[in-house]
């Protein structure tokens, strides 16, 4: 699994060569952002799922700095990201405003759906959407978070047991090779 997705990364040299990544090399070649372990690959995913969940164009710039931030894969936390899609997007938002009534006491408002795209071309659809968000208000905020933090945990976790698993079993297959 660790050579198909040495394949698909990027090399040094590549993020060296590249003018418009050139300001950013020293922080960019630094050796914990392209080495894959369970550790990185743990701290990674967890970035990669609570940065999802930011609005707008800005996950993966999120994911980013999480992951220079935090020192671990950088690729795995901007690949991470991709759960969020226009088909994920508005079951995501309404799981985030019904956890964020469940965690806010008082009186609740019904969740109304986002505004479809219409004649007025893309930017007026994204000042319509911004609009809805918040008319939504408090409990969408929170719920966003709530569901962020909670995904990048169980993400965190689902890495570390899975990993932990394929350890067991290349133990176990290796013990039984030299076994026999």
């Amino acid at each position: 699994m660790r050579r198909k997705l040495r394949k698909l990364l990027p090399d040094h040299e590549a993020i060296r060569t590249n003018r418009w990544l050139a300001p950013f090399e020293n922080t960019l070649l630094h050796p914990r952002l392209w080495h894959l372990n369970r550790h990185s690959a743990a701290g990674a995913v967890a970035a990669g799922m609570f940065c999802g969940l930011i609005p707008g164009p800005f996950q993966m710039l999120g994911a980013a700095i999480c992951a220079v931030i935090f020192r671990v894969n950088l690729p795995l936390a901007l690949l991470t990201t991709l759960y969020t899609n226009p088909f994920t997007i508005v079951p995501l938002y309404i799981v985030a405003f019904a956890l964020g009534q469940w965690a806010l006491p008082g009186e609740h408002q019904h969740f109304v759906a986002p505004p479809e795209p219409g004649e007025g071309g893309m930017i007026e659809w994204m000042h319509a959407v911004i609009d809805w968000m918040i008319g939504l208000g408090t409990p969408l905020a929170l719920g966003l978070v709530l569901l962020a933090s909670g995904l990048a945990v169980a993400g965190y976790f689902a890495v570390r047991l899975a990993w932990r698993i394929y350890l067991i079993r290349a133990w176990h297959q290796r013990s039984q090779r030299l076994a026999s």
